[in-house]
């Protein structure tokens, strides 16, 4: 079988687990294995209807009132115990925090090889065949898992989320013989960051800043051109790693994907790994003082100057304009 880990937060299974899906979804069908959902936790029943969207064939449900709230040692037991029942030639999950700890945890306990952030895999003559994201996504590395079963954890956003309604879904629930001990390290709340304005997933256009924004500082007049569309700021990763900006606002590889109308990038040289996140943005506006940048051969419209200068001038017009 092809199992898939179904990870939910705040009542709904996450994006990472649905695009696990598909891909389990493609392995299946090209192995001939069933497709198998594994969800641990407590009330799972309510998740079935997107299962079935999503064209698992079979679903695990591991119930326990003591699995209400995560707990990552009891979840580990009770996905090992699974995976020794039932015997699964590969087992997915999504490269989220939970995802990648679950995964981890379990090949310790089983004494397996992890393939984590994966971006790309098939199924060759029989054999998986993986390429994954390390170093940041500087690199990317093509693996090859001996031995069964082989776990992987499957980059957020790599690849699509595509529901193929299925509507037979038998149902199969397992025990989850729990200790004190299991139970030791349990997760009582999830506090989010509070974002001002549009998410940068939702947002029509995004002002993102790169190496050249230089500070902090510099953001700032990001932020107020963002403001005037009604935007989001984005950065890359050197301007995460800089402190400049939180990271949430990453965007790229090992970041936030987006796909707005309009993308201004801003000092940005235009790495692969940075541009695989805004590849989808209709309109690009490239701001770079290098006119060889190779961000000028990925955008519909380039502009060869500071960005401390064009912003402002650009700032200066939308404000005009808006009267």
């Amino acid at each position: 079988m092809i199992l898939t880990f179904i990870e939910e937060r705040k009542g709904a299974i996450v994006d990472a687990s649905l695009e696990a899906l598909t891909i389990g979804r493609r392995l299946a069908k090209d192995s001939g294995l069933p497709l198998v959902a594994l969800l641990i936790g407590a009330e799972l029943e309510r998740h079935l209807p997107k299962l079935r969207e999503f064209g698992a064939e079979r679903a695990i449900l591991v119930e326990s009132p003591a699995l209400g709230s995560y707990s990552p040692p009891g979840y580990a037991k009770a996905l090992v115990n699974t995976i020794r029942e039932k015997g699964p030639k590969v087992v997915l999950a999504g490269a989220t925090a939970m995802g990648k700890e679950l995964l981890g945890r379990a090949a310790a306990r089983l004494e397996r090889g992890l393939a984590t952030n994966c971006t790309e895999l098939s199924l060759r003559d029989g054999s998986l065949r993986l390429v994954r994201a390390v170093w940041g996504g500087i690199i990317f590395a093509d693996v090859e898992l001996a031995g069964e079963p082989q776990l992987l954890t499957l980059m957020p956003h790599a690849f699509p989320a595509e529901p193929e309604l299925n509507d037979r879904l038998e149902i199969e629930r397992l025990e989850a013989p729990l200790e004190e001990a299991d139970l030791r390290l349990v997760v009582r709340e999830l506090i989010e960051t509070v974002r001002k304005g549009v998410s940068l997933n939702e947002a029509e256009v995004v002002v993102a800043g790169g190496r050249g924004v230089g500070s902090e500082e510099g953001f700032k007049k990001l932020e107020e051109l963002a403001s005037l569309f009604g935007g989001a700021v984005g950065a890359t990763r050197i301007a995460i790693n800089n402190g400049w900006r939180p990271p949430e606002e990453q965007i790229g590889q090992t970041g936030v994907r987006v796909a707005p109308k309009l993308y201004f990038a801003c000092g940005i040289s235009g790495a692969v790994q940075h541009m695989v996140g805004c590849k989808d943005a209709k309109i690009i506006v490239a701001i770079n003082k290098d006119p060889q940048a190779p961000i000028f051969a990925r955008a519909d419209y380039g502009i060869v100057g500071d960005l401390h200068e064009v912003v402002p001038a650009l700032i200066e017009e939308l404000k005009k304009a808006k009267g």
